[in-house]
């Protein structure tokens, strides 16, 4: 496990590991809880591509990328006084849409969005001058479905119809298109939102496919010439499909070359830690566990009402995985009769409560005791290994006094 300082420092880090000449590899893997800073950090990563260097004495721009940002350029206008012109608005200060026109994405769009929607669109261009020139640009999309035009889609589809779009430029500057010379690198984070998991699975699926693609990238003379890569999610499912489609060799290409990750900001502050998860893909439920046992500790932790809530939800995917439809799973595996209904009493009772995460409330002591019992017996008895944490600290031989009843609701 590495620490770094700031995000300038970390951005060089994951530069290094894409350009160590001794064993660059293609690709960059990184799985963060929400609230970390992976926009932040994508944008520090793309704020360093285009810096004036040695390398790089004109500051252009190498890196093509999607964050919230990216989705930010599209606007409902919903026609608030006819209630029937109904348009998504397109930014037309952005340099996104700069050769949108010239692209001809249409066609590519239409072929990405039939895979995960059934409505279709229509552009509208204007004329916009830019400096001494006159371009045209994307001005707004319409949506239509059957015999309905002008429909309001849901965030869902508007969020998968803007990563179509993106997914077509990305097609056109592995192509070489013009617009894109220069373009080194490709940063992708979190590209999915509001999106069952079948439609995760899918687009993971297909972004795969982008990915490698990318990293096989050859030139007109048949040298290589690849992209490099980092992709970035909070999504457990979505980056564990990601890590099995890139880890896999496919017939008649080369091996793809990559690193996983899990970014972790330990105490909130400007500090980042990247730990490596080795051939394993990290799984969300194991980082909360991982977390839980840190905040445990008797000695450096610190528990909060609210880790109820997260212990809670942690049995409660542990018993789904298994095909049990309540944590009642989890509770049966424990000790002994008693402990199983304390336990279970407690976790109905304290994760329930009204316990604000961002206005966080420190546990009694004797619910601080109650959580390290349920917490190691639960580790102890599904045999997690956790990754750089403290031992699971052993059940306390008296037991802890049960919470009190909560009113009746």
């Amino acid at each position: 496990m590495s620490t770094y300082k700031n995000l300038k420092t970390l951005v060089a880090r994951l530069r290094d590991d894409l350009n160590n000449p001794t064993g660059p590899v293609s690709l960059v893997l990184i799985y963060a809880y929400n609230r970390t800073g992976k926009t932040r950090l994508s944008m520090e990563f793309k704020d360093a591509g285009k810096r004036k260097t040695k390398k790089n004495p004109t500051g252009t721009p190498d890196t093509l990328y999607f964050n919230a940002f990216t989705e930010d350029l599209f606007v409902w206008e919903n026609d608030l006084e006819g209630d029937s012109v109904r348009r998504l608005q397109l930014n037309e200060k952005s340099s996104f849409f700069n050769a949108m026109t010239e692209l001809a994405l249409d066609e590519t769009i239409a072929g990405y969005l039939s895979r995960y929607a059934d409505f279709d669109f229509d552009f509208t261009y204007k004329e916009i001058q830019q400096g001494n020139e006159t371009i045209s640009k994307p001005d707004f999309v319409s949506f239509r479905k059957g015999d309905q035009s002008n429909i309001k889609v849901s965030r869902g589809e508007q969020n998968i119809f803007v990563w179509c779009i993106f997914m077509a430029i990305c097609e056109r500057m592995l192509d070489g298109h013009e617009s894109y010379q220069g373009k080194k690198y490709l940063y992708i984070d979190d590209p999915i939102s509001s999106l069952d998991d079948n439609n995760a699975i899918s687009v993971a699926c297909d972004l795969a496919k982008l990915l490698r693609r990318a990293a096989t990238r050859k030139d007109a003379a048949g040298g290589p010439a690849p992209i490099k890569l980092i992709f970035s999610s909070h999504h457990a499912l979505f980056f564990n499909v990601m890590c099995n489609e890139m880890g896999r060799r496919t017939d008649g290409e080369p091996k793809i070359t990559h690193k996983r990750y899990f970014l972790h900001r330990p105490n909130g502050d400007g500090a980042y830690t990247l730990q490596a998860t080795e051939d394993t893909p990290f799984f969300h439920h194991v980082a909360t566990l991982a977390e839980l046992q840190r905040a445990a500790d008797p000695d450096k932790g610190k528990l909060y009402t609210f880790h109820f809530n997260a212990l809670r939800s942690v049995m409660e995917k542990t018993a789904s995985f298994f095909g049990h439809p309540s944590i009642a799973f989890c509770l049966k595996a424990l000790n002994n009769e008693e402990d199983r209904a304390l336990f279970n009493r407690a976790l109905n009772l304290l994760s329930h409560g009204a316990y604000a995460i961002h206005e966080p409330t420190e546990m009694g002591e004797d619910n601080k005791e109650l959580f390290r019992r349920i917490l190691g017996e639960f580790i102890t008895r599904f045999e997690f290994a956790l990754p750089g944490v403290v031992p699971a600290q052993p059940a306390a031989p008296a037991k802890a006094p049960a919470p009190e009843e909560a009113p009746a609701q």
